[in-house]
């Protein structure tokens, strides 16, 4: 079963969110995790491919499209099926993911936009009624 987690931001702000997804990613990539970050569309699955080309430019955070390696160590996608198994899901959508016990960890990134807060309290919600025990992590 995997671990949940929600990580809560302190600004509304929409690019911090993704600033933080990619931070996220890369510190699970450094750890030697396989990421999946999964957006809520293709328009914010191509920002967060190239927001991860400039998120640290001392480093480089080895990614892709999940069309163009779905078997990379830090995939971009929407609700395709990871193809590594026990990886980190990054959820950027504001629905679970249709693959959530193909992963070893879900994180879960709030900011305090108000439609984003509603539909993250239904994502804790559904989880705690498909029997996980979700936790919140103040960033």
């Amino acid at each position: 079963m995997p671990r949940i987690e929600f990580y809560v931001l302190s600004s509304a702000t929409p690019a911090e969110r993704l600033r933080a997804a990619c931070q996220l990613a890369g510190k699970a990539w450094r750890a030697g995790l396989p990421v999946f970050l999964r957006g809520r569309d293709s328009a914010q699955c191509h920002e967060l491919d190239e927001l991860l080309w400039r998120v640290r430019q001392e480093s480089f955070i080895p990614h892709g499209l999940h069309q163009d390696d779905p078997h990379g160590p830090v995939v971009i996608g929407l609700d395709e099926e990871p193809a590594a198994q026990q990886a980190v899901l990054i959820n950027l959508s504001s629905t679970l993911s249709p693959h959530i016990d193909r992963f070893s960890r879900v994180i879960e990134i709030v900011n305090q936009e108000p439609d984003l807060l509603t539909a993250c309290r239904e994502n804790f919600r559904s989880y705690r009624q498909r029997g996980y025990d979700p936790k919140r992590v103040e960033l």
